[in-house]
């Protein structure tokens, strides 16, 4: 399967927001306009630590890669984490995932990161078969408090 990888342009807004929603409804959840416009902003905003990267196939956006740098108290560079990842499901099984991940990591070494790290949902079993077979599971569990 051919297919490109590059990050947004001005004229490729639509195709991502179709993605990241796609990717938010498969977690069972939504978020209104200004969510979408606000990261869009920040994505095409060469002052944020905010990126991202699509897949292309015949002028389609096939796959998504959100991902952002931050400081990290354990180490002096950054660090780069992949916030979300999603493939179109006639494209999955067939390298573009992967690809997106390797294109995530080889940005966070030239960046100077000190590591690229993503969490997932414990059911997302699809998905964990890549992340198994392209980086290191780690023992940590995610919490969160949001009032």
């Amino acid at each position: 399967m051919e297919f490109q990888l590059r990050k947004p342009t001005p004229n490729d807004e639509t195709e991502w927001a179709r993605l990241f929603r796609d990717y938010l409804t498969f977690y069972k959840t939504e978020k209104p306009d200004a969510v979408y416009d606000a990261n869009w902003s920040r994505i095409l905003d060469p002052d944020t630590a905010m990126q991202s990267v699509l897949a292309w196939q015949d002028g389609t956006a096939i796959g998504l890669a959100n991902y952002l740098y931050h400081d990290s108290f354990w180490d002096v560079e950054k660090r780069c984490y992949l916030n979300d990842l999603i493939v179109s499901p006639a494209a999955r099984g067939k390298g573009v995932g992967e690809a997106l991940i390797n294109y995530v990591f080889q940005e966070s070494k030239a960046a100077g990161a000190a590591q690229l790290y993503w969490t997932t949902a414990h059911e997302n079993v699809v998905a964990r078969k890549l992340y198994d077979r392209v980086a290191d599971l780690t023992p940590f569990i995610k919490y969160q408090k949001t009032s």
